[in-house]
């Protein structure tokens, strides 16, 4: 069956990573750098803007990715603009036939004009709530930590607070190479013992150990990423693949893989979209989710990642659906809401367009 990328947008998709600071619009980028007098980005022109930043994000190395974020979290310093920007995003989401989304950030990254962690949370979450409002859309946030600071605790402590307002999860986020998650033990502890829950960027520019940290040490429960599983996997002259003790131990706990596929070739963390591993991952029957992580910098869609499957590894509307229900399977909502969501809305969807069993 042939793809196209309105049938892919019609379908009901599930997105587990994306950056709530990688998503911006580059108008609202120009127009809130106007209110906030922001004279840091390169150009005003909107379309440019996008083209810079993106450009300035393709540099095979998460550090240099890093670096750009620097002008959209220079604009996300009062409530206003950080409702405005959940808003749009949702939005946005919506937009792209998205109906489950679990948005991320690092609120910590926000009080540089006088805001407090909870004025930070409650503006995000208002924009959620207006954007997703009479559309198909539920969306939720993941609160993350910088994992090159020490704030974890009071971050995690934080998204155990907002649990029952719309907060699903914990993360840490940042550089990986010199900054382990075990370095965080308090704040997975306190999340693990509050009963919620746990994805940790891990796998994505660092590898095995990174991942075996996260979750034999930290308590993940999902892989931020998780790409560099495949160094434990090796392929034989007829092609078949062994997988080492890691490897199985993640597909046989069935832990999710947050992949987000033009991302990780934009960080160097795989050399490009024809040899990543999404492909023999998901042969394998590895639980694979497919991502966006952010939509700005990697000038993406879910639906554009889902058309890239597609054209490089034959992927079909089934397979479409197939990662779209391990998406859903591997949300942070309760077990109740996960089945709703998958038998009234993804599988009729799907199956609206084709795609049935």
């Amino acid at each position: 069956m042939t793809l196209d990328i309105d049938t892919i947008r019609r379908a009901p998709k599930v997105m587990l990573h994306d950056h709530l600071d990688g998503g911006l619009r580059p108008a609202t980028i120009v127009e809130l750098a106007d209110e906030v007098g922001y004279d840091g980005l390169p150009t005003r022109d909107p379309e440019e803007l996008r083209e810079a930043i993106s450009r300035g994000a393709n540099r095979n190395d998460l550090v240099l990715y890093l670096e750009t974020f620097a002008h959209t979290v220079a604009v996300m310093q009062t409530r206003d603009a950080l409702e405005r920007v959940a808003r749009e995003c949702a939005e946005d989401l919506a937009a792209d036939g998205i109906v489950y989304a679990e948005v991320r950030f690092a609120p910590e990254l926000h009080r540089e004009r006088g805001l407090s962690l909870d004025d930070v949370m409650e503006a995000v979450l208002a924009g959620f709530e207006a954007g997703s409002r009479g559309t198909g859309l539920t969306i939720r946030l993941l609160c993350s930590a910088m994992r090159q600071q020490a704030l974890s605790r009071e971050i995690a402590e934080l998204a155990i607070r907002y649990r029952d307002a719309g907060c699903v999860g914990f993360d840490i986020a940042g550089p990986e190479a010199g900054n382990p998650p075990s370095m965080h033990l308090d704040a997975f502890a306190a999340v693990m013992r509050a009963n919620f829950h746990i994805t940790i960027h891990a796998g994505e520019a660092f590898g095995l150990p990174s991942i075996a940290e996260a979750l034999h040490v930290c308590g993940a429960e999902r892989l931020g990423h998780g790409v560099r599983i495949i160094d434990d996997i090796t392929i034989d002259d007829n092609g078949d693949a062994t997988l080492g003790l890691l490897a199985a131990f993640v597909r046989d706990r069935r832990v999710p893989l947050e992949l987000c596929p033009s991302s990780n070739v934009h960080v160097g963390a795989v050399p490009s979209l024809d040899q990543h591993p999404v492909g023999l991952l998901a042969d394998l029957r590895f639980r694979v989710t497919v991502n966006t992580d952010n939509r700005l910098m990697s000038a993406t869609t879910l639906s554009d990642e889902f058309m890239h499957m597609h054209e490089v590894f034959g992927w079909d509307l089934a397979r479409v659906r197939w990662a779209t229900v391990n998406a859903m399977k591997s949300a942070f909502l309760s077990f109740d809401e996960r089945l709703k969501i998958i038998n009234r809305v993804i599988k009729p969807g799907f199956g609206a367009l084709g795609a049935d069993g």
